[in-house]
């Protein structure tokens, strides 16, 4: 069992916990005890219940449920706690703005215990029959419930980069021989997958037999000789193909897509009498194979520089690739620091000297530690005093790790009038002022531009920190005039921030691009709460590549000088 089932098993007690109204001490053992597993970098099925209990937060009782998850495969209390509910009850905590406390009062008053139970509940105005439910909340869930179903069947793009890691590393142990390739959208780094594929280069049909028998499958779709399809725990859908070296380049591009830039590829190819299939590339008057074992030699042959996978969207890629001016686009190397992470003084779980240890190691030149605000209170927020006392402990660890710089800031609430959470002269004295969203999202599309526009109008704000504040597949993003709050932040020269949670990846690659097309410098920064956290810059690199971002682009790919000096406090 790998540790994300374990910590799955984990999130559940915790949430189920929740719905049942249990103390909040017992819910934070679990829910901080899943973070832990999921994130942990060794295989935690190999540690024993003593090796266990050494990890953070794991005491005896929850090191002797992991061992029973691992030993046998389930967990005596998690069965117990879902047989108290039906299981489709969990699916309704995937619905943004329905919340554990929400669900158990649905589940004590109406009965409800499945998103099809709520919906046919708001079509019937029984929602409104609950204390604190009208008809505004109940048009919200439906919205909730419709979002909801669109997103089905997607997955984020870190968790699907992992389970293609795992399927990909199981079968190289029993077919070395064979080049194994994920494609599809997990390639192109979207920052949702459907279906995790994979070409087989050089595979034989028996290799079938091991990957319908990998240890996550839940159900054979279908078994073929040169491909199959499997549904994996989670539901994922999981699809190996087979193809011959001689169209390995072929079908890297075809199976690679987008379909929209593979149908712009196709049309190229007829309009100079070829034809292009996920086979090679032919000359339609002999059928004659002109290139299919590399897709540079596919490209080439009609033309076009080589297009990174991130590209292959239609946004004008094509053209680009015939003129040759195609971007060189920013890799995880090109950053230098991090501007924007929390530690144990908010709602880390690493402290301040081991997030700048593991940022060291990491090679960053400098970070900014940036704890939440004071209006954040359940993450422990700073008030000012507090946050400058913070700040004089990160500069005094300055001289203690070789070649990093450590900048005191702060990630700044602003408030539902667009206020900032704390006062000019606290923000004056910081390095660095991240300021974001993390209230009062729902409020109309005027009411949030203007809050952000009033907000960035602050002479101490450097950075607007995940702009659009959404969730992927849990909460959409905020809705207001990005245009306007593009064109301030670029007058101002306020940079906005790919953050780099892997549910967050916001701003997302068309708004990331745009802002940058207006001048907008752009930060990737991980916002991470823990040590682990920090490897999440990969994503943010990832987004900002299929945003067409070089290395210019990005404030953090600078020496820590000259970041600084472009920050909007240092601008004339």
């Amino acid at each position: 069992m790998d540790n994300r089932a374990i910590a799955r098993v984990f999130g559940q007690i915790a949430d189920l916990l929740e719905i049942k109204g249990e103390n909040a001490f017992k819910i934070r053992a679990y829910r901080s005890a899943a973070d832990l597993l999921g994130e942990h970098p060794h295989a935690v099925a190999t540690l024993d219940a003593e090796q266990l209990r050494e990890l953070p937060g794991i005491g005896k009782d929850l090191a002797a449920k992991i061992r029973e998850l691992v030993d046998t495969g389930d967990c005596t209390y998690h069965r117990e706690l879902l047989q108290q509910f039906s299981p489709s009850i969990l699916d309704l905590l995937r619905l943004q703005g329905v919340g554990p406390k929400t669900v158990a009062m649905l589940y004590g008053t109406l009965g409800i215990q499945s998103v099809e139970d709520l919906a046919a509940a708001a079509r019937d105005g029984r929602l409104r029959t609950i204390k604190g439910m009208g008809g505004k909340k109940e048009a919200l869930i439906l919205k909730a419930i419709e979002e909801r179903q669109r997103d089905a069947g997607r997955t984020l793009l870190p968790l699907a980069s992992a389970v293609a890691g795992d399927i990909v590393r199981y079968l190289r142990e029993r077919a070395g021989h064979v080049e194994f390739l994920p494609v599809g959208s997990l390639r192109r780094g979207c920052e949702t997958c459907g279906d995790i594929d994979i070409l087989a280069v050089g595979g034989e049909p028996g290799l079938m037999d091991a990957f319908v028998q990998f240890p996550g499958v839940e159900r054979v779709l279908a078994r073929g000789e040169t491909k199959s399809s499997v549904r994996l725990a989670g539901g994922i859908q999981a699809d190996l193909r087979l193809v011959s070296p001689e169209s390995r380049g072929a079908a890297m591009q075809y199976f690679t897509g987008s379909k929209a830039h593979n149908i712009a590829l196709r049309d190229r190819a007829v309009q100079r009498g070829l034809k292009l299939n996920e086979y090679g590339l032919y000359a339609i008057a002999d059928d004659s194979r002109l290139a299919g074992e590399t897709e540079e030699s596919i490209y080439a042959a009609l033309g076009l520089s080589w297009v990174d996978p991130a590209l292959r969207e239609d946004r004008g890629e094509m053209a680009a690739a015939v003129a040759g001016r195609l971007p060189q686009l920013v890799t995880d190397a090109d950053l230098r620091g991090d501007l924007h992470m929390h530690t144990t003084e908010t709602d880390g779980r690493d402290d301040l000297e081991t997030m700048a240890a593991a940022a060291h190691a990491m090679g960053h030149r400098y970070i900014a530690i940036t704890e939440h605000s004071q209006a954040l209170a359940m993450a422990n927020g700073l008030d000012e005093r507090r946050a400058l006392e913070h700040a004089a402990r990160v500069r005094a660890l300055n001289g203690r790790f070789e070649g990093l710089t450590l900048l005191a800031g702060i990630e700044c609430d602003i408030l539902a009038d667009g206020r900032l959470d704390l006062a000019d002269d606290c923000l004056a004295q910081l390095d660095i002022v991240v300021a974001s969203v993390h209230s009062q999202m729902t409020q109309e599309p005027a009411q949030i531009t203007d809050r952000l526009l009033r907000a960035i109008e602050c002479p101490w704000v450097d950075v607007l920190g995940h702009p659009t504040a959404r969730r992927l597949l849990r909460r959409e993003p905020m809705r207001f005039d990005f245009d306007a709050v593009v064109s301030a932040a670029a007058r101002l020269g306020v940079a906005m921030e790919v953050n780099c949670q892997v549910e967050r990846l916001d701003l997302n690659d068309t708004h990331a691009r745009l802002a940058r097309d207006r001048g907008v410098r752009i930060v990737i920064s991980t916002d991470a709460h823990s040590t682990l956290e920090l490897r999440n810059q990969h994503w943010g690199v990832q987004t900002a590549r299929r945003a067409w971002l070089e290395p210019d682009d990005v404030l953090n790919t600078r020496d820590v000088e000259s970041m600084t000096r472009l920050l909007r406090r240092h601008r004339n």
